[in-house]
């Protein structure tokens, strides 16, 4: 049985929550987000993993302020410039 497990998810001492996803992509985006790595690691004078590279995109597309908003306030679909236009609802979860 191919039963899928939530990865749990990790608070961090500066504020910020860590989970680990599984993410099938295209072997463009992954050029593009090697890409972006060498680029960070440009910038940040130090070698950067894929990990960080994602991280640090993901940070630079969101509005300033989009903290945590109750389920209700949420749009119905999210737009975003990193090419993630929505995301599937999980079934069977509240």
């Amino acid at each position: 049985m191919n039963e899928r497990v939530i990865p749990p998810m990790h608070a961090l001492p500066d504020g910020e929550a860590e989970i680990s996803l599984v993410v099938r992509l295209p072997w463009e985006d992954v050029a593009r987000l090697g890409q972006e790595a060498g680029r960070l690691a440009a910038q940040m004078q130090r070698p950067v993993t894929l990990d960080e590279a994602v991280s640090n995109r993901l940070r630079s597309t969101r509005p300033s302020a989009a903290h945590a908003k109750p389920a209700g306030e949420q749009p119905a679909a999210v737009s975003s410039t990193a090419g993630v236009t929505s995301l599937p609802r999980i079934s069977g979860t509240a």
